[in-house]
């Protein structure tokens, strides 16, 4: 296995205070060749939970929330869209969104100053509205002059309403060629003390941003808010620096086992060796119900994203990882100490749960924590 490449982040001993919110929210009924391929039998089913995540700066006072998940009042986007739901098939179930979260667990909303969109899609655009017209909407490179107006003032919006940015100060990220960078991704250094970068991650969706968050310093640990970056844990691994082990463990099938996996197990699934990994984002063409904006802009972030992937000391949540559901402690708890509780080892090769099928494993598959193994078609 390669040493993971050096990243270059700029040395700082300030940090933030990172929740992983676990928004409730949850999309089923999706079809994974709409987001990445190729096919691999069995995997007929997208598990979608929706992360967002409260950043609090401690020594600033400063507060902000990336992403916003779905909203409850979805039958309030636009009509048409609505209605391409429901032919699609897609099941919404939003219990609550991420302001009930926030205010069920006492946190001033009042006292936000920003909620982010890592980018403009129903899943993590949320309802802006129900946050103060004090608090600002961060939206990444582009989003102003191809998203918006939202509806009703432009009858063909999809996702964005009006109402989402009515009388409130929209920011949109400037990413400088001179400006930082965290290994290839252009940088935005939010508060402008090394704590928390926005990251330029573009190809699923015009202006799509990534955030990092150094959560300890001395040594240092990071973050990574990925947003869809990736829709699945198959899309970054294997890579160069994280070969498909010869031993997997925990054992994907039985986490609770003390015995390791043997890798090649999903020999007979791997695209093209242990150093590339089983899916790539499916290609976008004109007409096609693919999900990506620039299939080929999504696959070299994806490569960019690889070498952040390699680094134990850095958590990479892309926001619908169902496999961190077992692992990670969410929402009120703080996740800056992931590293003390092993977090990046335990979800690494969990995904592969998702081939049981394909690789004929025919026993039962444990559960996790709160995650359910997800059901198979016949």
């Amino acid at each position: 296995m390669a040493s993971p490449p050096e990243l270059n982040i700029p040395s700082s001993t300030s940090t933030v205070n990172v929740s992983i919110i676990n928004t409730t929210g949850t999309i089923l009924g999706l079809d994974p060749q709409r987001f990445f391929g190729p096919k691999i039998p069995g995997h007929d089913y997208m598990g979608a939970p929706i992360y967002s995540f409260l950043i609090q700066h401690p020594v600033l006072n400063r507060t902000i929330v990336f992403d916003l998940g779905l909203r409850k009042d979805h039958w309030n986007w636009p009509p048409h869209f609505v209605q391409g739901l429901k032919a699609a098939g897609a099941t919404l179930i939003v219990p609550k969104d991420v302001r009930d979260v926030l205010d069920e667990n006492g946190v001033d909303a009042k006292g936000i100053e920003a909620v982010v969109w890592s980018h403009a899609h129903l899943d993590h655009t949320g309802d802006p509205a129900r946050f103060e017209k004090s608090t600002t909407l961060i939206v990444g490179p582009g989003c102003k002059k191809e998203m918006f107006p939202g509806y009703p003032a432009n009858p063909e919006a999809h996702f964005i309403l009006e109402a989402d940015y009515a009388g409130r100060n929209v920011k949109e990220l400037e990413f400088a060629p001179s400006g930082p960078k965290v290994g290839k991704f252009p940088a935005v250094d939010y508060f402008g003390d090394g704590s928390f970068y926005f990251l330029d991650a573009p190809g699923h969706c015009i202006g799509h941003v990534c955030g990092l968050a150094r959560v300890t310093s001395n040594p240092d640990s990071f973050i990574l808010m990925g947003g869809d970056a990736v829709h699945h844990d198959g899309e970054l691994r294997p890579s160069h620096w994280l070969p498909l082990p010869d031993k997997i463990s925990p054992h994907p099938f039985l986490p609770q086992s003390a015995t390791p996996c043997p890798g090649e197990l999903f020999d007979k699934i791997l695209r093209d060796g242990k150093e590339q990994p089983f899916y790539v984002p499916s290609p976008s063409s004109a007409g096609s119900q693919v999900v990506h904006f620039d299939s080929a802009e999504a696959t070299e972030t994806i490569k960019k994203l690889q070498e952040i992937d390699a680094h134990e000391n850095i958590l990479v949540v892309p926001a619908h990882d169902q496999y961190l559901l077992g692992v990670v402690d969410f929402f009120p708890k703080l996740a800056n100490d992931f590293t003390k509780k092993g977090w990046v080892k335990k979800a690494r090769w969990m995904f592969l749960a998702d081939f049981a099928k394909a690789v004929g494993y025919e026993g039962k598959i444990e559960a996790v924590g709160d995650y359910a193994p997800p059901p198979t078609k016949e």
